[in-house]
């Protein structure tokens, strides 16, 4: 009988949720991917580049002109100083740059903490390390982290700490003193951080994206991830990068280097263009998808569900108590089905699941879409 190293994982909730949508003709507001289609000039480079013959292998970092738009791209919005050939990796998306800084960091038998609900990827890696998840709970509506808690669950074996922000799938962002507490925990118990910032250009009414490469001793200890895909719309690329600091960045490109070994060459010289001639794009991205928050809030003002605030990402929270007595997955599942919405529920985001009946809804789709959705839940 073959034994599963991942015994507990079956399709993920995306996967079935989408699945459903598609069966009953639903509009799809669960997986987190645009509805719309990334910037012409991307998509221009990239055919230029296919054309042209830059078609092989690029060094296992990156390519270097883009290794250092992503420098002076951090320059720019957080003031700090990357060595963009011993600092920056360009990775197969984001997810697999977690991967690799999880197995860079895990030894058997170590501890990482992780903050419930948390993305789907966190557990199983740490797993595959020979490592253990240890998860906090965070709870609607704030789903704020209580740092005493996190310094009690930390002891001998606890490696590192797995932040995400702004966070999928609450919607909300680290303060300062979120950083603070983070700090001074890492520091007095010698920790890492692995530091999931795949959202940092999504943050809403003005309120800025405190990443960890603000902080030049947090940053010290830390590996920074972060997507092209949730940038420019391009999710299917499977773009992705981590700033580390030298020494970790050499552990983590040891692995990289078996994993990928470099990542799709054309990609990078089109994603390095649009860095440089359109770098306005990043910074329009906030207010765009505050529009898109806001479309779907207002529309959904007349509904039975109490909306909980999104300071970033591209997802909004909704509470249905008023509406069904369901549990999250039944009520996704009916919502799907019955009502012609496609929703993801918490709980799955929870090692725990949780009794909160909330559910998340992806506003990354056009107006149109996203109205005609919340012209059905109001119904309910």
């Amino acid at each position: 009988m073959f034994e599963s190293k991942l015994p507990n994982l079956g399709t993920s909730i995306f996967s079935q949720m989408t699945a459903l949508a598609n069966q009953f003709e639903a509009i799809n507001l669960s997986q987190g991917f645009p509805e719309f289609d990334a910037p012409e000039l991307l998509k221009k480079q990239l055919n230029h580049y296919v054309l042209e013959g830059v078609n092989q292998y690029s060094p296992s970092s990156g390519v270097p002109r883009l290794q250092q738009q992503i420098a002076q791209l951090a320059k720019r919005k957080y003031a700090v100083e990357i060595d963009a050939a011993q600092q920056v990796t360009v990775t197969s998306g984001a997810t697999e740059a977690l991967f690799v800084a999880i197995q860079a960091l895990v030894r058997e038998g170590d501890e990482v903490i992780v903050f419930d609900p948390a993305y789907d990827s966190y557990q199983p890696a740490i797993e595959l390390a020979g490592g253990k998840s240890v998860n906090i709970a965070l709870h609607a509506p704030s789903y704020a982290i209580d740092w005493q808690t996190v310094a009690a669950a930390i002891n001998s074996k606890t490696r590192a700490i797995i932040i995400n922000t702004p966070h999928n799938p609450s919607g909300k962002t680290l303060k300062q003193h979120d950083i603070n507490a983070l700090k001074a925990l890492v520091i007095e118990h010698d920790l890492y951080l692995i530091s999931d910032e795949v959202y940092e250009h999504i943050t809403f009414d003005k309120q800025p994206h405190l990443s960890v490469l603000r902080d030049e001793e947090l940053f010290a200890r830390s590996f920074v991830i972060s997507s092209f895909g949730k940038t420019f719309h391009s999710t299917g690329w499977k773009m992705g990068y981590c700033i580390a600091p030298t020494d970790l960045c050499e552990e983590f490109r040891k692995i990289h280097q078996y994993v990928t070994f470099s990542s799709f060459t054309p990609a990078q010289h089109a994603l390095a263009d649009m860095l440089e001639q359109q770098g306005e794009h990043v910074d329009a991205l906030s207010e765009f998808y505050q529009q898109k928050r806001d479309v779907l809030s207002n529309a959904l003002q007349d509904s039975r569900f109490s909306i909980l605030p999104s300071e970033g990402t591209y997802f909004l929270l909704l509470d249905y108590s008023d509406v069904s007595d369901l549990n999250d997955v039944e009520f996704c599942q009916w919502l799907a089905e019955q009502a012609g919405v496609a929703a993801i529920p918490l709980s799955v985001f929870y090692q725990h699941p949780s009794n909160d009946k909330v559910i998340r809804l992806c506003f990354a789709k056009n107006d149109q879409t996203l109205i005609e959705a919340a012209h059905i839940l109001c119904q309910l």
